[in-house]
């Protein structure tokens, strides 16, 4: 009989005996690199949290501009000739980070625009290397999904590690969610979610000569499973739950290994599910605000239960893969439980609206009471807080910050009000007290940002990454066509875009792409599939290395690129050198000495004005009150469109009695931040005092 194409698409052991020690060999290493990836991005997620801490974000950002640059110029380096694959994306991705840099020169917020350049430049140095050693080394595509789930299972464990040692590891959380490391629930939920791919690749896939160490690594899939949806789950995410079943549907419709990854899926489930029960009918566990010792005796509790879950887990997995490797199916019993479980995917939505439409309201009627509360900034909010009943609930105060963004853009239609401005413009347009940054939504983000433009060259950026990955996944080729490991590349493959599917999902209604932890894990795979090229590409080393005088243009494009790192590492630098030398400032022992300290870090970010508003302060200290004035206008020339440039110009000038100034200042601050209270008792102070003056 033929071989199936299930066969091709899971390749079983049948090689020699050299081909299976190659096998092994190669297997060996690409966990090594998986492990040591992983370990990186777990080090990256507990350096760069959402709190965004400028000196290791910055130096984050640094170590990947510049490794991501030598990896670069290795690939020109020892490289193989022939087509550039994906060069016209990490183009476009380029010409994203020339715009966003760009947006400085009209940015309302330029510091902002400024350190959102400098991630966006570390993001293309991510995803530029990891395309270039996709043309390099094509068959470690197994250590990147590795390095995935490493990176995701160590970080949901803990997450959950966390909650079980409360006073040793986080003492000030009084939260009843999952949001360690980063200190937001959604990256959390988001990155368990994104390693769901990745175990159930490592739980069905089989090389060529498997040994008790792969078998380990897919038995282990399972108790990993369990974390990983746990974290999912108890996070208390809802776009990390959705991101979660999406990307797991689209692996099982597209990557063939269906029947070993369901096993795995409903054994892990199994564990998770008894996780997820008895945390949330834990009050002590899963509420807000609870004390100390009543917290610390739960998560003492739930250790134990996960100790002795995760054990009977890994010998459940272990079993499970003893039996499937003795276990053979045929290939029509095959067939038929896989397109099953393709069905049993597809009626999930199915079951959905025939629930709806059940309901007493009717299918229409509930989606119209659904859209209203997920619409309504009235009803969404007030219906919501941070407990495990928001899973069920749609309210959120998502449409207001949508709202607010498309005015925003609407108001700078073509480029927008700078990178990173949309936290700074929407004040003019809202009296909302509540302080929001982002826009929670990567489209109106960049729309309120950078514009019409800037849609404009995120779309053309996603089209190109599309065209690049299909031609990757060689997506017009059918599975029977593909030799054995041709056939099990593509899993791989199609596993990573499983990834970045979640993530793009995700960040249709998050800010969460401005977590490097997270957002790296993803951006490497869409590099290597951009990068990859057809699966029967001739890529990989060079054969010969050519002198470099041999090579004018390889010599001028390495210049070219080192000139660029060292320069772009330079630029990154600079924020956190003038941030130092504010915080020497602050601690001189003399005004002269604070004075000098000051003025570095005002000529180091040229762009920002808290030195100036520092050296208005010091100037006043010291007397000089014509400097200080002098400080706080150059602070408004600098960022005309910042609230807070008037409202330190008009407190200034109400302080010394200038009523007329500093209403004109304030009421310029007002306008530009409806909602500030502080703004607001000034100009009542300055009209009181007119009113005063006036009758005296």
């Amino acid at each position: 009989m033929a071989p199936s194409t299930r066969d091709r698409a899971v390749p079983g052991p049948d090689p020699t005996t050299a081909s299976l020690g190659a096998g092994r060999r190669r297997a060996g290493i690409d966990v090594a690199i998986g492990v040591g990836l992983g370990g990186a991005l777990v080090l990256l997620a507990f350096v760069t949290n959402a709190r965004g801490d400028l000196a290791p974000t910055t130096w984050a950002e640094i170590a990947l501009t510049l490794l991501g640059a030598g990896i670069c110029g290795s690939v020109i380096w020892f490289g193989s000739s022939g087509r550039a694959w994906g060069a016209g994306t990490i183009a476009l991705f380029a010409v994203m980070t020339a715009f966003t840099a760009l947006s400085i020169a009209w940015s309302v917020k330029p510091d902002n625009s400024w350190l959102a350049a400098n991630q966006t430049l570390a993001y293309l140095a991510a995803f530029a290397a990891t395309a270039g050693l996709a043309r390099i080394a094509p068959e470690r595509w197994p250590a990147l999904i590795g390095a995935v789930a490493v990176a995701a299972i160590a970080l949901s464990a803990w997450a959950l590690l966390v909650k079980v040692f409360p006073g040793s590891l986080d003492a000030g959380d009084q939260y009843g969610r999952l949001q360690q490391p980063f200190g937001y629930w959604n990256a959390t939920g988001l990155i368990a979610g994104l390693g769901l791919p990745a175990c159930l690749w490592g739980a069905s896939h089989r090389d060529h000569g498997a040994g008790p160490g792969e078998l380990a690594i897919r038995a282990l899939a399972v108790p990993a499973i369990a974390i990983l949806v746990s974290a999912v789950v108890l996070s208390y995410s809802r776009s990390a739950v959705l991101t979660a079943v999406v990307g797991v549907a689209i692996w099982f419709v597209l990557v063939p290994l269906r029947l070993r990854a369901v096993l795995a899926l409903a054994l892990g489930g199994a564990g998770a599910l008894w996780f997820i029960v008895w945390a949330l009918s834990t009050p002590s566990f899963n509420n807000d605000n609870v004390a100390a010792a009543a917290r610390t005796s739960a998560g003492h509790t739930f250790g134990l239960i996960a100790l002795v879950t995760l054990a009977v887990l890994t010998l459940a997995g272990v079993a499970a893969q003893i039996a499937m490797e003795k276990v053979m199916v045929g290939e029509r019993l095959r067939h038929r439980i896989g397109v099953a479980l393709v069905v049993l995917v597809a009626l999930i939505p199915v079951g959905g609206l025939v629930a709806v439409a059940a309901s007493s309201r009717g299918l229409t009627g509930e989606i119209s009471h659904e859209w209203t509360v997920l619409t309504s900034p009235n009803q969404g909010q007030q219906r919501v807080g941070n407990s495990a009943g928001r899973l069920t609930q749609l309210g959120n105060s998502r449409s207001t910050y949508w709202r607010e963004g498309l005015t925003v853009g609407e108001h700078a239609l073509l480029k927008g009000v700078g990178a990173l401005g949309y936290g700074t413009a929407r004040t003019r347009y809202t009296a909302n007290p509540l302080p929001v940054q982002e826009a929670h939504s990567y489209l109106i983000q960049t729309f309120a940002d950078l514009g019409l433009i800037g849609v404009a060259i995120s779309l053309a950026l996603l089209i190109a990454w599309i065209r690049a990955t299909l031609t990757t996944i060689s997506s017009r080729t059918r599975w029977a066509s593909l030799t054995a490991d041709q056939s099990a590349e593509r899993c791989g493959l199609l596993t990573l875009l499983c990834v970045v599917v979640m993530f793009g999902v995700q960040s249709a209604t998050d800010w969460t792409w401005y977590i490097p932890g997270v957002t790296v894990a993803p951006l490497l795979c869409a590099g290597w599939l951009t990068g990859r090229g057809p699966l029967d590409a001739r890529v990989g080393l060079a054969a010969g290395r050519p002198r470099l005088s041999q090579r004018p243009g390889a010599g001028a494009l390495l210049t070219l690129l080192a000139a660029v790192a060292l320069l772009g590492a330079w630029v990154i630098w600079q924020p956190l050198r003038s941030a130092d030398a504010l915080s020497a400032a602050s601690g001189a022992g003399n005004i002269r000495t604070a004075l000098s300290d000051a003025r570095s870090a005002a000529a180091l970010d040229p762009l920002s004005t808290e030195p100036l508003f520092v050296l208005s302060a010091l100037d006043s200290a010291g007397h000089d009150q014509a400097a200080a004035l002098t400080e706080l206008q150059r602070a408004v020339a600098l960022q005309p469109d910042y609230a807070e440039t008037w409202f330190e110009l008009g407190d200034y000038e109400l302080a010394h009695h200038r009523l007329q100034a500093a209403l004109a200042a304030l009421n310029r601050s007002l306008a530009l931040d409806r909602s500030s209270m502080a703004a607001i008792s000034d100009i009542v102070q300055a009209r009181i005092e007119l009113a005063t003056s006036a009758k005296g």
